[in-house]
């Protein structure tokens, strides 16, 4: 995810793309009720920006006040696990192999999951914005094809060898135009396909038992999703899991993603994760950058901008994941959740001074203390 324009594009491709944004009549399944007494594999949270932060100061502490190790503090709410990006070469140096393996021992020591997410980038990657590595600039598609299979078996390997491998891997990062453009764009499906059969072929030879995501934003939009996964059995390609962004600030109402979790499970026969969330818990801002959230106009009736109001999405997340049909619904994941504010730990890998909007939807209020979302996130539905 990045923060947050959304690919307006729509045009022709094996099979016929609707206009992104459209959404397939879908009856919507009654969300409360529906998921009975059923707990969840995945309740996870994406702390990419953990080392940075650490870096420049970043303290965490318990709901009273005790300073901890913020991976402790998930592991003891309840945290299966953590959501780690990976880019190419980062101006800053961060959200790289050389960050993720000591950060993967730490987690393996607490006993959380290992969840890795390729962005085949040097920097985000998202719905509008899939820039291709400078490194890679020069070369043609069957070179690109290989950097794809050579940077994911890399990462990935180095994880298996230092006895931490991953359980989950994305091949990409919010797919809906596709990957690495201009040749992995949606309008080249067959060039997009090779590099994601490239990743996916890197994650099963290094890792076997890893279980493989593909991952697009506009969790309630039903047409983008037969569309975009319509073409990915047509071409061949071969996973494990479907992600979906889910954010009710930008991706419509819970019935709509409900409908869409339930149709894409039965129709392509495969589990559903949502693999980013999250919620405000305040409309404040902790530093001088206007943050994303900021106008109640933005907030989902019957969710203030509280910490309880937070809590509260979480479990109707919760909800949502569990109330998938024939328990298709793996869980989900928190975007971000320990992206407190520190000065230099900002939004631009190229600017230092670039800052943070998005502390006021972390899991850690402007205290750094741990907000009653995290233990509902790890306890909810376990």
């Amino acid at each position: 995810m990045r923060r947050r324009s959304v690919l307006a594009a729509a045009g022709a491709a094996t099979l016929a793309a609707p206009v992104l944004g459209a959404t397939q009549a879908v009856a919507a399944p009654v969300v409360s009720g529906a998921s009975g007494g059923r707990c969840l594999e995945i309740r996870g949270i994406d702390i990419s920006s953990l080392p940075k932060n650490e870096d420049h100061g970043a303290v965490y502490r318990t709901a009273d006040g005790r300073r901890e190790d913020p991976i402790r503090l998930m592991a003891q709410a309840g945290v299966t696990h953590a959501r780690l990006k990976v880019w190419v070469n980062p101006a800053d140096g961060y959200n790289n192999k050389a960050h993720i393996l000591p950060l993967a021992r730490r987690l393996k020591r607490a006993g959380v999951g290992i969840w890795i997410d390729f962005h085949y980038s040097d920097s985000w990657a998202d719905p509008a914005h899939q820039t291709k590595p400078a490194a890679w600039a020069d070369l043609d598609v069957a070179g690109l094809t290989r950097a794809v299979y050579d940077h994911t078996a890399d990462v990935l390997g180095a994880l298996k060898r230092q006895g931490t491998p991953a359980q989950l891997v994305q091949i990409g990062n919010e797919l809906n135009g596709g990957l690495i453009w201009p040749e992995g764009n949606w309008e080249h499906f067959d060039t997009m396909t090779a590099f994601l059969k490239a990743g996916l072929s890197a994650a099963k030879d290094t890792t076997p038992r890893v279980r493989t995501i593909l991952h697009l934003a506009n969790g309630g939009d039903n047409g983008l999703y037969r569309w975009w996964f319509d073409n990915m059995l047509a071409y061949g390609v071969d996973f494990d899991v479907i992600g979906l962004s889910y954010y009710p600030f930008w991706h419509g109402p819970i019935a709509n993603a409900a409908a869409n979790m339930a149709d894409i499970t039965a129709r392509y026969g495969k589990p559903c994760v949502i693999a980013e969330t999250a919620y405000p818990f305040t409309l404040e801002s902790e530093d001088d950058v206007n943050d994303i959230l900021n106008d109640s106009s933005q907030l989902t009736e019957g969710f203030p901008a509280t910490p309880e109001g937070q809590a509260a999405w979480l479990r109707a997340v919760a909800d949502l994941a569990a109330g998938v049909p024939d328990g298709q619904g793996l869980g989900y994941c928190y975007w971000e959740g320990l992206w407190t504010y520190r000065a230099g730990s900002g939004w631009d890998p190229t600017d230092p001074s670039s800052g943070n909007a998005w502390e006021n939807l972390a899991l850690f209020d402007f205290q750094d203390r741990a907000l009653p979302g995290l233990r509902t996130l790890g306890r909810y539905r376990s």
